[in-house]
């Protein structure tokens, strides 16, 4: 009899939009930023990725995540809990494993500055 097993492959595009998601639902997340970053925080052209960027390592997921904060808040407890809900979304909409979630505090909004984030993607 033959093997009739089947694969589920997600796009990364979608576990990106599941990240900024649970990213966005903490309170004090004010946006993730949709300029182009590298992981050491400069501005680039050369494997650029907008605010999140998803990586497979032996068939487990690791992610990286920089935020935008609202002023007056504990950034070490709104990074953890960020680390939480992204882990605790992708594992339980997708079936992936998450071994780690990087949260980046890229910016701070001290008042009504426009920055300019990625909350209005589709």
């Amino acid at each position: 009899m033959a093997n009739t097993s089947s694969a589920l492959s997600i796009n990364v595009d979608v576990l990106k939009k599941i990240t900024k998601l649970a990213a966005t639902e903490v309170n004090g997340v004010v946006g993730i930023p949709n300029k182009n970053i590298d992981l050491k925080g400069i501005v680039k052209s050369k494997n650029p990725f907008a605010g999140v960027k998803v990586e497979n390592v032996n068939g487990a997921l690791e992610i990286s995540v920089y935020i935008i904060v609202s002023k007056d808040v504990n950034v070490k407890t709104i990074a953890e809990e960020v680390q939480a809900n992204v882990k605790d979304k992708i594992q339980t909409m997708t079936g992936s494993a998450v071994t780690k979630v990087n949260v980046i505090v890229s910016d701070i909004k001290l008042k009504d500055d426009e920055i300019e984030t990625d909350e209005t993607e589709e």
